[in-house]
């Protein structure tokens, strides 16, 4: 089935790119195949992340990347037509085998599939947790993972900030590195292991190559705390994460109650 949706959000989305001077800059292009199916692999500082690393892969020959996202977005009224248009994969959080499924076989069809393996973004820019979901999409579907760094995405639009989406001449790196090949012997924790190794080096080089530096002591909030930047550091960033997820739980459980209670009249 042809693409109607994808090619016009391309077109908004450079559109929006010139309007705002956003300086892209796209390296490793060349590491992405031309044809066949990979799982490109993301760090998350930002909502926009998805944007900006289907755009990379974009860069490489016009491959269309396929994100697997929270179901919650293919429900909203705006959002969720779109991303049934651009075919991305809706993943129920509590049974995620439906979406594993749906993601091995656009993999097998050829597709690019489009993965955060830490799940949310990091409040401290740095690498979260794992999961081992894109290790073992990639063994199950026989294709290589495309590790991939962003940085200066958090600078528009994060998890604990206002969203800052007409920004002008912010610069934004893409760094995809070199595929990493799987074998049916290998295991999916060691492959994760190597995988976040590799991301490791590309977001160390994205930041350090970064051509952009805080403009004062207000502004240090989007750097890492080993940086010298005012973002929480990774301990505490996971406590907040846990105090937020607590705190849907508990939202979850009370709606959940009321509702049995209303059908109990």
């Amino acid at each position: 089935m042809a693409d109607l949706v994808y090619p016009p959000i391309i077109g908004a989305a450079r559109t929006l790119f010139r309007a705002l001077d956003i300086k892209l800059e796209v390296i490793g292009a060349e590491n992405v195949p031309r044809s066949g199916g990979a799982v490109l692999v993301s760090n998350h500082v930002s909502y926009l992340d998805f944007i900006f690393a289907g755009w990379g892969a974009l860069k490489a020959g016009g491959r269309k990347t396929r994100f697997m996202a929270k179901d919650d977005v293919f429900r909203h009224r705006i959002s969720g037509p779109l991303m049934r248009g651009m075919k991305h994969i809706p993943v129920d959080r509590s049974d995620g085998q439906p979406a594993y499924e749906a993601a091995v076989r656009a993999l097998k069809a050829g597709e690019v599939v489009g993965v955060f393996p830490e799940a949310t973004i990091s409040r401290s820019f740095t690498l979260k947790k794992f999961k081992t979901g894109a290790a073992r999409m990639a063994a199950d579907a026989g294709v290589p993972l495309l590790p991939m760094a962003l940085w200066g995405t958090q600078r528009f639009w994060t998890k604990g900030r206002p969203k800052e989406l007409t920004r002008r001449h912010t610069p934004v790196t893409i760094i995809i590195g070199e595929p990493i090949h799987i074998t049916a012997a290998d295991r999916p924790v060691m492959v994760t292991r190597r995988l976040r190794a590799a991301m490791t080096e590309l977001i160390d080089r994205a930041q350090t190559t970064y051509p952009d530096s805080p403009s004062g002591p207000d502004d240090t909030w989007w750097q890492p705390a080993h940086l010298g930047g005012s973002a929480p550091t990774l301990e505490v960033a996971e406590a907040e994460d846990e105090k937020e997820n607590a705190e849907k739980a508990a939202r979850r459980a009370a709606r959940a109650e009321a509702e049995q209670q209303a059908r109990n009249g």
